[in-house]
C-alpha cells in the first residue's frame, strides 16, 4: 500500500507516525496542527503486524478501521537527529 506519512513531536523527546493511504486527508478525529508531513506515497507493506520505523501496529487494521493508522504511546520513537 503506498502511504503518506507524517510525525509530530510527543513529550519525553519522542516520535509518533501517523499513516493515511497516499492522497487521503487525515481524519477529522486524527487531525492536528502537530502533523508535519514527512514523505508521501511510500510504499510499506501494510500485511506486517509491526510496521518498523514508524512502530505502527497491525496498520492495515487501522486503516480499514479508522482511514489511518497511528504509533501507539507504548511504541513512541526516540527523537534523534536520524528519526525517519
Amino acid at each position: 500500500m503506498n502511504v503518506d506519512i507524517y510525525r509530530r513531536s510527543e513529550p519525553g523527546n519522542k516520535l509518533s507516525y501517523l499513516i493515511v493511504p497516499t492522497g487521503q486527508p487525515i481524519p477529522e478525529e486524527a487531525t492536528n496542527v502537530d502533523w508535519q508531513a514527512r514523505k508521501q506515497a511510500v510504499h510499506v507493506d501494510d500485511a506486517v503486524e509491526h510496521l518498523h520505523p514508524y512502530e505502527i501496529d497491525n496498520p492495515r487494521a487501522q486503516i480499514e478501521e479508522k482511514g489511518y493508522a497511528i504509533t501507539s504511546v507504548y511504541h513512541q520513537v526516540a527523537s534523534q537527529g536520524d528519526a525517519p
